[in-house]
């Protein structure tokens, strides 16, 4: 696998992306053609630490009881470079039969986990922390590749996710209880805090490190172990993960990961979510299947956190800087290009102001480079896969069908494959798909509104309520608006909002429960209350 992937990184460097096919609307395939396919059938294992400083890291096999282990049927499926389509590794391609023996071993390892102290919990943790940092070059690389997204953002994502563990590693000796006065002569009323069991980890593609730390560093904190499902485009990562902990000391049992395609998600996902085993679930994608997840936890009744679909709306009013306005949306928004679940996928610009915001956001829009995340000066990549970009496609022709004016960009980028063009819509309403739907790509939607009321109202018509952001010159007006926003998180002035030490989450259907920040520790941990009569 180390020389598929190094080949990657040549094909990336010197012809990384295939010719569109304006004629099927994408271009597929698992190969590039001409002078890339050479360069990738001339590379060789020999030339790996070129690209990887530790070959180590990049595993082809799940990680289960502290061993590395093949899928029970032996069955594999393809990880591939969203940027290239070329094959950059192969799985297993477990299902619910793996999925019951990480469960079984998880559950056997708790009870040796769960009484070590807090501190040698956190001992662990903190070696897993510094071993990240060490690697975050490496990992990044491995980001890159099965993610898409530009190196520097993968290395700003390693570090984001290494905070967290760092973070928990010092949070795991705080989980503090408490006394209470009692009310009743003779009595001492006392709470503790336990570990609450085997704990289910469902991570998607567009973070799959730090979406994995987030949840994994507290629960191992909190005395917990967990059995990990990536997603089945970004499974390196989470094995790299493993293969660290591993070294960090992390005991047989306590983190597994389990890698499987999307054909076998439904079985897995059931085998997790009516585990009797398995305690707690936390679960990070769509709406749809997050409602699944939590129908299916209510047979045993699981302890679940659950940060599920945003439509992030954006407010810019007339009196706010509007240049750190701009740069808030194009960092908040063309992250990953567009794909993750706190993009404001709708601006609502003051009409004073709007002719002027439109056309400067543009301007900086277009100049976005777009290309292969391992090529330098890279800002956007690619879109996933076929059907991520086929729903941005969808948006953008349904709101230009309903009168929305294409500022820039708006087609298939000429890289082809699953590339769009950095996009900005213009004239948008809210009869539109932008307006209802998260888009999940590089493409900014704005709206017009006149006044502070119309606003806020536009903002909350959604049935979604993780992130928002306001831009205004006035704290008050800022304030009250940031109040008003039905959102679990609201930026003010601000388009970069995430850190571990703040909680993370959303109202309404973008999910129950709080990751991050000393919150996100009780997400595995049950209070028991201890009553303590006379003793002879």
């Amino acid at each position: 696998m180390v020389g598929q992937l190094d080949a990657v990184a040549a094909s990336a460097a010197l012809h990384p992306i295939r010719p569109p096919n304006h004629s099927r609307g994408l271009t597929t395939g698992t190969t590039p053609t001409g002078n890339a396919a050479s360069n990738i059938h001339a590379a060789s294992a020999e030339s790996a630490s070129e690209f990887l400083d530790d070959p180590g890291l990049l595993r082809d096999e799940a990680y289960v009881n502290g061993k590395w282990v093949k899928a029970k049927g032996g069955k594999t499926y393809e990880v591939t470079d969203p940027a290239t389509h070329v094959v950059i590794a192969k799985v297993p391609s477990m299902g619910a039969a793996d999925t019951r023996g990480a469960i079984e071993a998880a559950a056997a390892a708790w009870e040796g986990w769960k009484q070590k102290t807090p501190k040698q919990r956190g001992d662990v943790l903190r070696r897993w922390y510094d071993l990240i940092q060490h690697h975050t070059m490496d990992l990044a690389k491995i980001l890159t590749l099965e993610n898409g997204k530009p190196l520097a953002e993968s290395r700003g994502e390693v570090g984001y996710g290494a905070s967290f563990v760092e973070f928990y590693a010092e949070e795991a000796k705080r989980a503090y209880g408490e006394v209470i006065p009692s009310p009743i002569p003779g009595r001492r009323l006392v709470t503790i805090k336990q570990p609450v069991g085997v704990a289910a980890l469902v991570t998607p593609w567009n973070f799959p490190i730090a979406m994995i730390t987030r949840k994994a560093a507290p629960a191992l904190a909190a005395g917990c172990p967990v059995v990990i499902k990536p997603a089945e485009d970004t499974p390196l990562s989470a094995l790299a993960l493993a293969e660290l902990a591993e070294r960090a000391g992390v005991p047989p049992g306590i983190l597994n990961v389990l890698t499987c395609p999307r054909e076998h998600a439904a079985e897995v996902g059931l085998e997790l979510s009516t585990s009797l085993n398995v305690r707690k679930l936390s679960f990070t994608g769509s709406t749809k299947v997050g409602k699944i997840l939590m129908r299916d936890s209510a047979s045993t009744v699981k302890k679940l956190s659950l940060e599920l679909g945003g439509n992030a709306p954006l407010i810019v009013f007339d009196d706010a800087d509007i240049e750190n306005a701009i740069n808030g949306v194009l960092a908040a928004k063309f992250r990953n290009a567009g794909q993750t679940c706190v993009s404001p996928n709708r601006l609502l610009v003051q009409s004073r102001i709007y002719d002027e915001f439109v056309s400067t956001l543009a301007e900086k829009v277009a100049n976005l480079q777009v290309g292969h995340g391992l090529q330098p000066g890279v800002q956007i990549g690619p879109l996933i896969n076929p059907g991520g970009l086929e729903k941005v496609q969808r948006h953008v022709h349904d709101a230009v069908k309903k009168g929305a004016q294409v500022v820039t960009g708006g087609d298939l980028h000429a890289l082809g494959g699953t590339f769009f063009e950095p996009t900005v819509l213009g004239d948008c309403r809210p009869d539109m798909l932008v307006f209802t739907e998260e888009t999940f790509g590089p493409v900014c939607s704005v709206f017009k509104f006149q006044a502070e009321a119309e606003a806020i109202e536009m903002a909350n018509a959604t049935p979604f309520g993780l992130a928002a952001y306001v831009f205004a010159g006035d704290v008050g007006k800022g304030w009250r608006v940031a109040e008003a926003i039905e959102a679990g998180m609201v930026g003010v002035n601000e388009g970069m909002i995430s850190t571990a030490v703040a909680p993370f989450g959303g109202v309404k259907e973008s999910g129950v429960g709080r990751e991050g920040a000393k919150v996100g520790i009780d997400e595995y941990l049950e209070t028991k209350y201890l009553c303590l009569g006379s003793f002879r």
